[in-house]
């Protein structure tokens, strides 16, 4: 077959390369308008995390000896007071969003203007994605958008990586097919570039440089994203109203989820998401962050500020930026574009990874990409709030080692000084630091107090949704809803230390450079012989079995049997994880399943009608 290639004539736009050692100021940017409550919301979301963190230090203090801190004992405060900050904030994160719901049902967004026509293109880049998933949901975007009309035109450039040239040949015979189904007046496109230089990075690059100049915008969608025809407007008469604005993101929404792993993530998306979303949208203001799909992006702005160099590997080589989101919002930022975030913008959807494994995968490579930023953080010009955004991203991982040394240490500290396993190496060696005991009613309020600021903001997110003008009735009802919830937080106890442990392992194999490349995600799934669940899941079940022996052995304090008994079940629970349960079966249920949308029912029935077509051709060439 011939290399399809369908596209307009190019309008080319340059797209030059930034440079992270001087500031650069894009003389095309109108600037931001003044946003006076956002230094007031950063105080309202940063202050209780310090305080908080503050007053736990207060509290241990007086655990260690009176002969002073010593560099293990402040090694062990500063571990565990970095820890608990960081879990604060995401409560004092949430706090803010339920505040913010609370007293003002309007969404924070620019001043209202006039919404001109935008000429927006939906940019779809993909790469071995199964065709008929793919363009079924860009059917359903493009058909409902022609029924809803407006002032803005939308037109769909399929953006194909694909190496695979089985692949490639079903995507052609599905555009094709496709092209032949659609409603009159619908514009899509499909190129294949013959080499995918720089991935992602480079494909949009490639859009942007040939084609760019004649889109005022473009919405970039993931393989598995899906927009309601509303969304999409909304967002596109947000970018027309704000001139200063250079991206807006929205808050997606997981659909899709079949088995018992995607399905926790979804229904905790869909319950404590709202609460979360709104109040980060609160504190960014105009310095929001960028998720790389679902977000509306003003082209000129892009082309002219988020031109990525390369960075220089230990060898002196180059490295491609991998987590290319975070830093081209940073550039846009800098260059005096705002960044937006509206999180109240509904019909927003992606999907999850089916079970633990596939989301392990996907979370290695995103660490790869977020641990990378670290060496970005003092690139020239870059907002402060843009290089949090890098810097929060890096330490969602790193507190998983972090977590796992506080595990250890809490481990040999044991039941108190009489127990531990240290005590014959402190009696031994004088240099040893002198433990805690850990049976003190302070230990117990400690550890109380960290498990409540754990489960602090799933709580908020349900007081929140009435807020949002969600019902429980749309979960099923109320009875059902708390099964769920109930559910769901056990789940995710259970599941919390394994994904700390594959974090920290995640970690170590981008520091010692075992973690190459950057492949495509499986989207659907799989199942994974017992074999390799038991190869994937061995330090977990490890370190549950020697946490166990030591309680019995009475060396480890009984507070840590939640994480021994997780960490024990590592196999079993990843082999649970991906037990299908079908999307209509009402546990752990979200809205979008008791009420299916209607663009979601459209792309099943489409996806359906595509893979008729292709199975069918195929099955002519075979006979023939």
């Amino acid at each position: 077959m011939d290399n399809l290639h369908i596209m307009p004539a190019e309008c080319p736009r340059p797209m030059p390369v930034q440079d992270f050692g001087s500031t650069y100021r894009d003389d095309q940017a109108p600037g931001t308008a003044p946003d006076n409550d956002v230094a007031l919301w950063r105080v309202i979301a940063f202050s209780p995390a310090m305080v908080a963190t503050g007053g736990l230090l207060f509290l241990i203090y007086g655990w260690f000896s009176e002969d002073g801190i010593g560099v293990v004992e402040g090694l062990l405060l500063t571990l565990i007071c970095f820890n608990f900050f960081w879990i604060t904030f995401t409560v004092s994160t949430v706090a803010l969003g339920l505040w913010s719901l609370s007293r003002d049902r309007d969404q924070p967004a620019p001043a209202p203007g006039p919404a001109n026509g935008l000429n927006v293109a939906l940019l779809v880049p993909i790469y071995n994605e199964v065709p008929w998933y793919v363009l079924g949901n860009a059917r359903s975007m493009l058909e409902e958008l022609r029924a809803r009309g407006g002032r803005h035109r939308f037109a769909m450039f399929i953006l194909s990586d694909t190496r695979d040239d089985q692949i490639a040949r079903a995507e052609q015979q599905s555009i094709r097919a496709l092209q032949a189904m659609l409603s009159p007046g619908i514009e899509l496109y499909y190129r294949r570039r013959a080499e995918n230089t720089d991935r992602k990075v480079g494909n949009i690059a490639d859009w942007v440089c040939r084609w760019g100049g004649g889109y005022d915008a473009m919405l970039v969608l993931d393989a598995d994203s899906l927009m309601t025809g509303s969304a999409i407007t909304e967002l596109t008469d947000a970018l027309a109203r704000d001139p200063g604005a250079g991206l807006i993101q929205s808050f997606p929404q997981l659909i899709g989820a079949q088995s018992v792993f995607a399905r926790v993530q979804q229904f905790a998306s869909g319950v404590y998401g709202a609460a979360f979303a709104e109040g980060m949208a609160r504190w960014c203001g105009q310095e929001g962050n960028y998720w790389g799909h679902n977000a509306i992006i003003r082209t000129a702005a892009f082309a002219s500020s988020a031109g990525l160099p390369y960075l220089r590997g230990l060898g002196g080589g180059q490295k491609l930026i991998m987590s290319h989101d975070f830093v081209e919002a940073s550039l846009l930022r800098r260059a005096g574009w705002g960044v937006r975030f509206l999180p109240r913008i509904r019909g927003s959807y992606e999907e999850s990874p089916q079970t633990l494994i596939d989301y392990i995968q996907r979370d290695r490579r995103w660490c790869q990409g977020n641990l990378q930023h670290l060496g970005i953080l003092r690139a020239k010009g870059f907002r402060s709030m843009s290089r949090f955004h890098m810097l929060h991203g890096a330490i969602g991982y790193l507190l998983s080692p972090i977590w796992f040394a506080l595990l250890v240490m809490w481990a040999v500290i044991g039941q108190g000084q009489e127990a531990s396993v240290l005590t014959y190496f402190s009696e031994a060696n004088p240099l040893m630091p002198t433990w805690p005991e850990l049976t003190d009613s302070r230990h117990v309020l400690i550890i109380v107090l960290m498990y409540a600021m754990l489960l602090a903001p799933k709580f908020f997110g349900v007081a929140a949704l009435p807020l949002t003008g969600t019902r429980f009735a749309e979960f099923g009802g109320t009875g059902r809803f708390g099964l769920s919830f109930l559910s769901e937080l056990l789940l995710s106890i259970l599941y919390a230390p394994i994904l700390m442990v594959q974090q920290m392992i995640a970690v170590l194999r981008t520091v010692l450079g075992i973690q190459k490349g950057w492949t495509p995600q499986t989207r659907a799934g799989g199942q994974y012989s017992l074999r390799t669940v038991a190869l994937c899941h061995a330090l977990e079940t490890v370190s549950g079995a020697a946490l166990i022996a030591g309680m019995i052995a009475g060396l480890v304090s009984l507070w840590l049997l939640p994480i021994a008994v997780s960490l024990l079940l590592a196999i079993p629970l990843s082999m649970l994880s991906g037990l299908s349960l079908g999307t209509r079966q009402g546990w752990l249920g979200t809205r979008e399943e008791f009420d299916v949308p209607p663009i979601t029912r459209a792309a099943l029935h489409y996806r359906a009608e595509l893979r008729s077509i292709l199975e069918g051709g195929a099955q002519v060439q075979a006979a023939e």
